[in-house]
């Protein structure tokens, strides 16, 4: 990724890693057991949707607008339902839920849209 794809930002390096940093946790937190909570039905819904608006609303803040930040959405939304996928497949104590990655999908929407905003720097 170029640094064109980047705005210009006093330490562009640390705040690429910094969000690269958690999207990995995203990834990490979503495949490993889940703790022992009880939680409503469907709340986790909200932890979903949460997760990947924090995610594209620091994109937002990270990538140019335009094709950067349509990629990185794009990219997010792909993550989200292969993180589904992944824990269909790759885990024992995890389900795919197609409600999860369209929670995912809306967070992804929401963050995207703070471009709009004056928000977006």
């Amino acid at each position: 990724m170029s640094k064109t794809w980047l705005k210009p930002l006093r330490h562009p390096r640390f705040w690429l890693a910094a969000w690269l940093a958690a999207v990995l946790t995203v990834i990490v937190v979503c495949l490993i057991p889940p703790p022992p909570l009880a939680l409503p039905q469907g709340s986790d819904k909200v932890e979903h949707f949460l997760a990947y608006f924090l995610l594209a609303g620091s994109a937002v803040q990270l990538f140019q607008r335009g094709r950067a930040l349509t990629w990185v959405g794009a990219a997010l939304v792909l993550l989200g339902m292969s993180i589904e996928i992944a824990q269909g497949a790759l885990t024992q104590t995890r389900i795919p839920d197609p409600a999860d990655a369209l929670a995912n999908t809306i967070g992804v929407l929401a963050g995207m849209a703070t471009a709009l905003t004056r928000w977006r720097d």
